[in-house]
């Protein structure tokens, strides 16, 4: 199923301890990207596989190896999160790296939510936690959980918006993109973003990619149940994940990102920038900065899709519609920038 030998898998879980006898009730679990996610059973016990998808892309297998070795460093800490069972870095068992976790009880709110979670008072409690997660995350020291090497900390805010910047400026080689015309002036926003950049951080743990799609709430509560999908994990300053979770946050004007019905009780992003504030040491004083960065560094990324299509190498439908998100990205960076307020 989906490019996993069950017996060869059988066989390596024998070698690990982990149960015996057939593997049984085999389904394939929704996930926000390309990889395989098996739920399946065995002796008993759950068990969820996650493993590249059957083609392979360039640092799929390097990508899983990361995500195995950082779930396992969050181990036993605040974090919520999908606990590690056993990973295999080798890519001659399966075809891939892959690794094994517990599965996780809850929902995707972007998929629908339970009748519990459609009042307000659950929904304002759903936002608050995803805070409280990320900062847990912020929290630990990278280092002291031996992750010493999982990114390159020095000098990352610097480097940021020149890669992006090149990001756009390659999309030039796409046939058909019209280029970047609609987005507005993207090398303004990126000066603001030179000019004003934070002179200092203290070094953490980035989720990379944290919204509402990447998290799961308990079914029984408004609460956090895991954050999930840390493939573009790395070391930094943590803050950018707060500036993502505000850039794709709504703000009650436009509801164009807008990914849970009925969103009727959600935090406003300043209730979100205080709640992290009572709970991290970290200063907030440049959090506009970091809302504008995510803006800027997102929608870029969504217009290369775009790009793409325009080349025939994406749908033409998925395009347009990131094409209007992240024409809506930067719209609202450059909005921040001139209000001076989030």
């Amino acid at each position: 199923m989906a490019g996993v030998d069950l017996v060869v898998l059988a066989g390596w879980m024998d070698g690990q301890g982990l149960g015996s006898g057939p593997i049984e009730q085999v389904r394939e679990l929704a996930g926000g990207t390309q990889n395989v996610l098996l739920r399946f059973t065995r002796a008993g016990r759950d068990y969820v596989l996650r493993r590249p998808p059957p083609h392979l892309r360039a640092g799929s297998n390097e990508t899983m190896r990361r995500e195995a070795r950082l779930l396992g460093a969050l181990a036993g800490s605040a974090v919520p999160h999908p606990a590690l069972i056993a990973a295999c870095g080798a890519e001659d068992v399966l075809g891939a790296a892959f690794y094994l976790m517990e599965p996780i009880e809850g929902f995707n709110a972007t998929s629908g939510l339970p009748d519990s979670h459609c009042t307000a008072q659950a929904q304002h409690r759903m936002g608050l936690s995803m805070v409280e997660g990320l900062a847990a995350l912020h929290a630990l020291d990278p280092f002291a959980l031996g992750l010493d090497g999982f990114g390159k900390v020095e000098g990352f805010l610097e480097r940021q918006v020149g890669r992006w910047q090149a990001q756009l400026d390659s999309y030039a080689e796409l046939a058909g993109w019209p280029g970047p015309g609609e987005l507005g002036d993207v090398r303004a926003v990126g000066q603001w973003l030179d000019a004003n950049r934070p002179a200092s951080f203290v070094p953490g743990i980035l989720h990379g990619d944290y919204h509402l799609a990447n998290v799961m709430f308990r079914s029984d509560a408004p609460e956090l149940a895991a954050i999930v999908d840390w493939e573009l994990a790395t070391l930094g300053d943590p803050l950018v994940d707060l500036g993502w979770l505000l850039a794709t946050w709504p703000d009650g004007s436009d509801s164009s990102i807008t990914s849970v019905t009925p969103w009727i009780g959600f935090p406003s992003a300043a209730e979100l920038v205080a709640h992290y504030a009572a709970r991290s040491a970290r200063s907030l004083d440049a959090v506009g900065w970091y809302g504008v960065f995510a803006c800027y560094k997102l929608g870029i990324l969504l217009e290369g899709t775009h790009a793409r299509a325009c080349a025939g190498k994406a749908p033409r439908e998925t395009g347009d519609k990131l094409h209007a998100r992240a024409v809506w990205l930067l719209e609202r960076a450059r909005k921040w920038i001139a209000e001076g307020v989030l």
